[in-house]
């Protein structure tokens, strides 16, 4: 076991809450380093050329929170990930009012971790994009009904990604 991986481990074992984010903050290394380092059961990692697939799919699910962090503050759109198209080198979004838009560069992904961890004492699972240097670019939490339980159809199609792993 590397030294990166006992140390996750230990902050795993003292701050179960602990989001991977912080983990790399504090062993001074890449969210996307956290993440191959955590337990299989919370974590199962994906290639970047996924990506498109990926979104093309979670289009299909109905409203999810997408979280983009950046220097320590967090944006998020609670809404359908509108359907993309490609277009001048990006995947563009173009949502409807009060959805997300932007201009996605699919080949920046490197990696994706499909995580499966608590938050704040609730169930829950997100896709997670990173850069080549491990970075995360962006996170697409699962939907949640209006007493906070997750969406039963979108915890079964993120348990259905899995198989891109072998794929």
């Amino acid at each position: 076991m590397s030294e990166l991986n006992t140390q996750v481990q230990a902050l795993l074992a003292i701050e179960t809450g602990l989001r991977p984010v912080e983990m790399a903050r504090r062993l001074n290394t890449s969210e996307w380093q956290v993440m191959q380092c955590l337990p299989t059961d919370m974590v199962c990692p994906l290639a970047g050329e996924h990506a498109q697939t990926v979104l093309e799919q979670v289009a299909e699910w109905g409203p999810v929170t997408t979280i983009i962090e950046a220097a320590g503050s967090i944006f998020e759109v609670k809404a359908p990930l509108p359907k993309g198209r490609i277009g001048h080198g990006y995947y563009n979004l173009f949502g409807a009012p009060g959805e997300l838009h932007g201009h996605l560069k699919l080949d920046a992904i490197r990696h994706i971790a499909l995580q499966s961890k608590p938050h704040r004492g609730k169930e829950a699972h997100a896709m997670v994009f990173y850069d080549d240097a491990g970075h995360c670019i962006f996170k697409i939490y699962l939907g949640r009904d209006e007493k906070g339980k997750l969406f039963p159809a979108q915890v079964a199609a993120f348990h259905a990604l899995k198989e891109l792993q072998h794929g």
